[in-house]
């Protein structure tokens, strides 16, 4: 894994995985909200805080819209890469809470 993605957020994730799409600020707070079954909900001062940061690592890029009135922000080919590595990540991290949660319950039932 690269170090192109270590100490995403919570909400770093989410923000990636709902530009799967090209979206706007709004859209991307409601897909986010919608995805993590509103448990990650993101200020209007957090999202585009992150947004500007992920453009500046090269992660997101503005998208091609027909409304003038709203930027929309889209994945680029790196920031393809950062959530195939964050989807790793994560499905790592799954399978090292089952292990441990199997071996507590073996544990208990002895």
């Amino acid at each position: 894994m690269s170090k192109q993605n270590s100490g995403l957020t919570e909400a770093y994730s989410y923000i990636l995985f709902a530009l799967t799409e090209p979206l706007h600020g709004y859209g991307i707070m409601q897909q986010v909200e919608q995805t993590s079954q509103n448990t990650v909900k993101l200020g209007p001062g957090t999202l585009y805080g992150a947004l500007t940061n992920m453009e500046k690592k090269g992660w997101i890029e503005t998208a091609e819209s027909d409304d003038s009135r709203r930027k929309n922000y889209q994945l680029t080919t790196l920031g393809k890469k950062v959530v195939a590595e964050e989807v790793t990540r994560i499905e790592l991290l799954h399978k090292a809470a089952n292990n441990s949660l199997e071996k507590i319950k073996g544990k208990n039932h002895e």
